[in-house]
């Protein structure tokens, strides 16, 4: 199960990170050898398009279930999986987070604040956590392992998320059928929804 941690000094390497904001909220801290965006629904097709509008294949998983394949994937490029940390918007998740959790100690950003859990990563992808488990739970802001090896994201925003990594690591996401991921570029714009 993951665990609330009070001791927020494993996120102090992206509060202190000298990445621009918006690309530290999408992608994570700068340095990763390749970069991916993880889409949990399909890229707008024309410019001004409204995410209401998006045309989702039918039967697609969405947000937490796609999340946890994709983690699953970057599970075999970490040797400390069994140590993981999870930071949790406290706007997204309000009702999911206890009063106590929301007043911190928190792992703060501009514009963002988050709760800072840990765990096995393995707990999270098969959704033995009674909050975060379920499919209509929230994402993860986010994700990564001890020996920070990679960096998952996914900001309250963008309708995908971000991940930084191994080139092999990102390869392999590609790779994995059922997965939408595409190669990105963090100082680029992706395509948005208005």
């Amino acid at each position: 199960m993951l665990v609330h941690s009070t001791d927020t000094t494993a996120a102090t390497w992206i509060e202190r990170s000298p990445t621009p904001p918006e690309q530290l909220i999408t992608f994570g801290p700068a340095g990763f050898e390749a970069y991916g965006r993880l889409r949990f629904i399909p890229d707008p097709e024309l410019a001004g398009q409204a995410e209401t509008d998006a045309d989702v294949p039918e039967g697609r998983e969405l947000w937490a279930p796609q999340a946890r394949r994709a983690l699953a994937v970057l599970a075999d490029f970490t040797a400390t999986a069994a140590q993981c940390y999870f930071c949790v918007w406290d706007g997204v998740a309000g009702d999911v987070l206890s009063v106590a959790e929301r007043q911190g100690p928190l792992v703060t950003l501009p514009d963002r604040r988050y709760v800072l859990f840990t765990g096995r990563l393995e707990d999270y992808v098969e959704g033995r956590d009674e909050r975060f488990g379920d499919d209509a739970a929230p994402v993860p802001a986010f994700v990564w392992p001890a020996d920070r090896r990679w960096c998952f994201t996914s900001d309250v925003d963008p309708h995908w998320a971000g991940i930084g990594a191994a080139r092999a690591a990102v390869q392999r996401l590609l790779a994995t059928p059922g997965l939408d991921v595409v190669e990105a570029a963090p100082a680029e714009r992706p395509p948005a929804y208005r």
